[in-house]
C-alpha cells in the first residue's frame, strides 16, 4: 500500500487571497474537502468575487475557518503539505491563520519537489494533462488534490 504525502490546495476569489475552499489529503490516499464560511470581516469588501458560489451556500454549507484549521491541525500538526500552486495556497492560509490569531503548524512546497528526477516543467505538464484525462477541473480543491494523488501513485509506480 502507497504512503501518500500530504497534498493541499485552497480555492480562493479573485484576490487569490479569500479562502472558499480547501482539501488536502491523508497518508492513505483519502481526501477531506469543505466550503469555507466567509469571515464577516472578510465580507466587506465590494469587490469581494466568490468565484461562482453563492453565498448563502459558503455560510450555511462551509465549515467555520476554526473548525478548518482544527481539523487541518489534527491530521497534518508540524507537517510539509505539498501544492501545485504554492503562492496562492500559501496566501490563502496566511489569510486563515493571521485572521484567526492562529500560529502556522504547517509549511508548504512545491509538489514537484517530490519527484527530484522530474523537471518541474514536466510535472506541470502530466498534471495538467491528468486533469483532461480523470474529467476533472484544476480550480476545485478536490479535483486539484486526486489529481496529484494519482500522479504520485503513477511517479511512484514508474520509479519501482
Amino acid at each position: 500500500m502507497i504512503e501518500y504525502p500530504g497534498f493541499i490546495a485552497v480555492e480562493t476569489g479573485e484576490d487569490n487571497s479569500l479562502p472558499l475552499a480547501i482539501a488536502w489529503a491523508l497518508s492513505d490516499g483519502t481526501v477531506k474537502h469543505t466550503l469555507i464560511q466567509p469571515d464577516e470581516q472578510w465580507l466587506d469588501d465590494e469587490m469581494l468575487s466568490l468565484n461562482g458560489y453563492d453565498l448563502d451556500d459558503l455560510r450555511y454549507l462551509g465549515v467555520s475557518p476554526l473548525d478548518v484549521l482544527r481539523e487541518l491541525e489534527g491530521d497534518h500538526f508540524n507537517e510539509t503539505l505539498y501544492t501545485a500552486g504554492v503562492q496562492d495556497d500559501e496566501a490563502a492560509l496566511s489569510r486563515l491563520f493571521d485572521d484567526f490569531g492562529v500560529d502556522p503548524f504547517v509549511e508548504l512546497a512545491p509538489a514537484s519537489r517530490l519527484y527530484p528526477d522530474l523537471d518541474a516543467g514536466e510535472w506541470s505538464r502530466t498534471r495538467n494533462e491528468m486533469f483532461g484525462d480523470m474529467g476533472l477541473e484544476p480550480l476545485r480543491p478536490e479535483h486539484e488534490v486526486q489529481v496529484m494523488l494519482e500522479l504520485h501513485k503513477r511517479l511512484i509506480n514508474e520509479q519501482a
